[in-house]
């Protein structure tokens, strides 16, 4: 083997155990959408879906209800009729509307 192979082989291999030949570590990662309007709303909407009661949460509705009105006025229609829902609705019924409402609001395609 001539010198030339033997230092591209020698170099090949010290890379390789350097790490860049090493097995990819694979990691989740979760993505929150910081500038996503109705990232906060299903988030609600998915704790009452599984459950939890209303709580002093309700008092900011109108407030989340605004901030998705300033970028999609249908979908701020839509949250803003859900949780006058919720207000209304019984305990029990409270987790089947959430999740009507959550299934309405989930992000479009593409």
């Amino acid at each position: 083997m001539s010198p030339r192979i033997s230092c591209i082989v020698a170099l090949g291999l010290l890379s390789w155990f350097a790490g860049c030949g090493g097995a990819v570590k694979e990691q989740q990662i979760e993505v929150q959408a910081a500038n996503d309007p109705l990232f906060e709303p299903r988030s609600i909407l998915q704790r009452y879906a599984e459950g939890q009661p209303l709580g002093s949460e309700a008092e900011s509705f109108p407030m989340l209800v605004e901030a998705v009105r300033k970028v999609d006025a249908d979908r701020a229609g839509v949250l803003d009729q859900g949780f006058q829902d919720l207000l209304k609705a019984s305990p029990g019924e409270r987790a089947a509307k959430a999740k009507q409402l959550l299934d309405q609001l989930q992000p479009s395609p593409g």
